[in-house]
């Protein structure tokens, strides 16, 4: 089991509820261990870059929770291809090497190969893409168009705008699937996998039923289907 917890967005009112303050970070770090009742987590990550706090400032404190023992490793997330390098020169230079990077990334959402990818094969460091699934867009909860009471259908909840041009390829592709003897969801995860730059991706549930009803799962299938 790998536990790894991020802090970047809103815990907290005031000036240092959210972003890349040293301060928020590492009380964010402590407030997650006490919730989860655990002494350290596998990795903390900078959910966000902060454009109004300096870049060491905020790689200090996931070196400093990896010195005090309260992360073994550091990573970032959503992080740019230009401050994704700088941020792991900066680790590795405190003693804290980033292990990973976590964007964003799916058939719908591609700006990860917009050179991040590039840097961080270039760096020597992973990354595991979260909402490979699209938000669910990438199963076949939207095959016959938005189900009602769906975060799809209130759009303030629901950052992917769904059309009905969009539900047409999501079709298309899962036509394509089905000659690939796939659902769509495991063919969307196996796309992402085949890069030999992605370590591994996040797929959001809540139950194991949830993965093989709702989203077609089946992991070791999904993981055998490579090729």
């Amino acid at each position: 089991m790998i536990i790894s917890t991020k802090a970047g967005y809103d815990m907290w009112p005031g000036p240092y509820g959210e972003w890349g303050s040293r301060k928020y970070l590492l009380a964010s770090l402590d407030q997650s261990l006490k919730r989860m009742k655990v002494d350290y987590v596998d990795i903390f990550y900078s959910h966000r870059p902060d454009t109004e706090t300096p870049l060491e400032e905020t790689m200090g404190a996931l070196a400093s929770a990896v010195h005090q023992g309260k992360a073994l490793y550091a990573g970032i997330s959503s992080y740019p291809p230009d401050l994704a390098s700088k941020a792991i020169d900066i680790l590795k230079q405190m003693g804290a090497p980033c292990l990973i990077h976590q964007p964003s990334y799916s058939m719908f959402n591609r700006w990860a190969e917009n050179g991040l990818l590039n840097v961080l094969e270039e760096k020597g460091v992973g990354c595991i893409a979260f909402s490979p699934l699209a938000q669910a867009l990438l199963t076949k909860k939207y095959l016959e168009g938005i189900p009602k009471g769906s975060r799809a259908d209130k759009p303030l909840d629901f950052p992917e705008e769904i059309t009905i041009e969009k539900i047409k390829i999501i079709k298309k592709l899962n036509d394509f699937a089905k000659t690939r003897n796939q659902s769509l969801a495991q063919m969307a995860l196996v796309w992402l996998l085949k890069d030999k730059r992605i370590t591994s991706v996040i797929v959001g549930a809540s139950t194991v039923n949830q993965l093989e009803k709702k989203y077609g799962l089946l992991i070791t299938e999904s993981f055998l289907m490579m090729n």
